[in-house]
Order: structure tokens, then C-alpha cells, then sequence
């Protein structure tokens, strides 16, 4: 019986990936489409690509499938036909990563949710397939440059705080889920105007252009492929970029370059810097922007007190994590009203949706 999950320790496991000689691509792809049983698909999916040395993260529901992967260059054709083979995913679009060390990911998990990407819609008769329009990068230029269209992101706060399209509207939250309703109401006096979606590889945009559409917008469209596949067509065809500064990814790169500009401030001392990190406190592990001279003086932390938290020894951070579930509190928080985050950017004035 093949063993369908990994059971090596995770830092062997990133010891092991950091000495291969081989290079490795990065890759994300989604599609919704039926899945009657997530569980055996998920299962199937796991045996063929972990034989062919995929790592990454992937979400299996019945509503459909969404990734984020590397597998080794010399595998990269073979990964291709593999999945036109695979039920549901024939003729997949593979967003390659724009800025890519291969570095992203170092084991392979595959696991079956509720629903690929969070969205808080209960609506029976809501059909996430049935999408705005899809535009190219050189139909998205063309579409943008017309004073009357809206755009809009539907990513996260801290995603668009380090990069994002010009006179690009944030809808401002934590999660997906509060952002979609949230953008109906933001957009309400513009259900006829032409409105474009974007997100990082085109998943979140789907899901929320056929919720405007869904709530009687009538001119919505949606960015193909995302910021991803905008930015690889946009060089290949020398079209002008209009993606300002960095766009943020979810694996240890925490971002790729996609202009110079540098949009972002330092949550700690205010001075220019796009660098997403972790704080060094595991027990904590806020994910804020932190300058060099910051991650120096602040040892990789978000504050004084994770910093003595980091110096404690292993028995007095096991009694800090005791007394923290016993009084049930949370010290991770990405949320946008962090208090470390004084210095976020201010949006791009956009277009007039009244």
C-alpha cells in the first residue's frame, strides 16, 4: 500500500531540497469544476505527483482544485502531459512564477477542504464558473486606459500594500470571504460601468467576478491568469507594465519583483521597504514588512517582547504556551488593524465609482 502523505521531519525534508543540483520551477494553476469525490481524486493526485518529485501545497473540493508547486526542471513536460491526463484538468493554464530560485517549497501536501479558496457564500444558486470576461495583458491595457473602467483587487490588505495596478481600488480586509461583499457594497453605483477584477493568479478574481455578476453587475471582467500571467505576457510582448511594485506569493519567497518601484514603508521605522517577513518568535509569527536595518535591531521580531520571548529557554516558552491556551490567546495576527502596522501605504487614487 503506498503511503500517501510525507513522514520525514519538515527541516530534513527543506535540508534535502536545498542541496539538490537541479533547478526547479515554481507553478500555480486552479480550476473550478465538479468533483464528486475529493477524497479519491485527492489520493490519485498525491501517488502521480509525488512520484515525479512535486513538492508544494494543494487544495482539493468539490468545487475544484487550486495549487501552488515545483517540480524539477528535466519533469517539467512530463508534469504537463500528466495533468492533461488527469480527470478535470485537461488544458490547465500553468502561471510560471515571474522571479523563480525553486527554493519555494520542500514537501509535498495535498489535502481535501471544504472549498479551495474561503468565500462565505451559502447561495445555492451561486455558480462560481460562471465568471466575468477574461482579458488578455494587451486587452487589460487597453481596458484600463478608459477613465470610466474600475479596477479592482481582490487581495488582501498586506498583498496590496507592497504592489498593485495603477488606480487599482482596495477592497480593505483580512479575508476573501469579507471582501466580497464588501466590493458589492463599494461598487454599488457603478453596475453598469466596466469593472476588471485582478488577484495573484486568477482564482480569487473567478470566484469574484461571478459574484458581482451573481448580484446584477453587468460589465465585469477579470485579469487572465492574474498578476502572474499579466506580468510574463506583458515582457513578452513589450506592453507597458502597469503593475507597480512587488507582487506578494504564498511560499517562502514572499514576494517577486515586477517593478522597481518600492511602494511600501517599514512597519517599524517607516523608511521605504517591500520585504515581507516572518517574525523570529515562532510563537507569534506575524507576518509584517521589515526593513535590513529593522531585522538587525529588532533580531528578525515585531516587537520588544517577542524579542525576550525568543530568548527564553525551552522550558519557560512551553509555560507562555500554556498560559496562552489556557486563556485561549491568539498571538498570530495578519489582520490590517495591527497595531505594528502605523505606516501602511495609501491607496492610488482611482476613479470616480459614485
Amino acid at each position: 500500500m503506498s503511503v500517501l502523505h510525507n513522514r520525514i521531519n519538515s527541516e530534513e525534508l527543506r535540508q534535502k531540497m536545498l542541496a539538490e543540483t537541479e533547478p526547479r520551477t515554481t507553478i500555480s494553476f486552479y480550476r473550478y469544476f465538479h468533483i464528486e469525490e475529493p477524497q479519491a481524486f485527492r489520493d490519485n493526485l498525491y501517488r502521480v505527483l509525488n512520484k515525479l518529485g512535486v513538492f508544494g501545497r494543494i487544495y482539493i473540493a468539490h468545487e475544484g482544485i487550486n495549487a501552488q508547486i515545483s517540480v524539477p526542471q528535466s519533469g517539467f513536460e512530463t508534469l504537463k502531459k500528466t495533468l492533461d491526463q488527469t480527470y478535470g484538468l485537461a488544458g490547465l493554464r500553468l502561471n510560471i512564477a515571474v522571479e523563480d530560485d525553486g527554493k519555494s517549497f520542500w514537501v509535498l501536501k495535498v489535502k481535501v477542504r471544504p472549498k479551495i479558496v474561503a468565500d462565505g457564500i451559502d447561495d445555492p444558486d451561486f455558480d462560481a464558473s460562471k465568471g466575468g470576461v477574461h482579458l488578455s495583458a494587451a486587452a487589460f491595457n487597453e481596458l484600463t486606459a478608459n477613465p470610466d473602467t474600475i479596477v479592482v483587487d481582490m487581495r488582501n490588505h498586506y498583498e496590496f500594500e507592497v504592489g498593485h495596478f495603477e488606480n487599482a481600488i482596495e477592497v480593505p480586509s483580512d479575508t476573501f470571504r469579507e471582501q466580497l461583499p464588501m466590493a458589492v457594497e463599494m461598487l454599488k453605483g457603478a453596475r453598469d460601468k466596466p469593472v476588471v477584477m485582478y488577484c495573484t493568479g486568477g482564482i480569487r478574481c473567478e470566484k469574484a467576478s461571478a459574484y458581482l455578476l451573481h448580484h446584477g453587475f453587468r460589465n465585469v471582467f477579470q485579469l487572465d491568469g492574474g498578476i502572474i500571467e499579466y506580468t510574463r505576457k506583458a515582457r513578452e510582448q513589450q506592453l507597458p507594465l502597469k503593475f507597480i511594485g512587488k507582487n506578494f506569493v504564498f511560499d517562502a519567497r514572499l514576494g517577486e519583483r515586477i517593478s522597481d518601484d518600492v511602494i511600501a514603508r517599514c512597519h517599524q521605522c517607516g523608511q521605504p521597504s517591500d520585504q515581507h517577513t516572518n517574525c523570529a518568535n515562532n510563537a507569534c509569527h506575524l507576518l509584517f514588512i521589515q526593513c535590513d536595518s529593522c531585522k538587525v535591531l529588532m533580531e528578525g521580531c515585531c516587537s520588544e517582547a517577542c524579542i525576550k520571548e525568543l530568548h527564553l529557554t525551552e522550558e519557560e516558552r512551553a509555560a507562555l504556551s500554556a498560559e496562552r491556551k489556557a486563556s485561549a490567546t491568539k498571538a498570530f495576527n495578519k489582520s490590517k488593524d495591527h497595531p505594528l502596522r502605523p505606516y501602511r501605504g495609501t491607496n492610488i487614487t482611482g476613479p470616480d465609482i459614485s
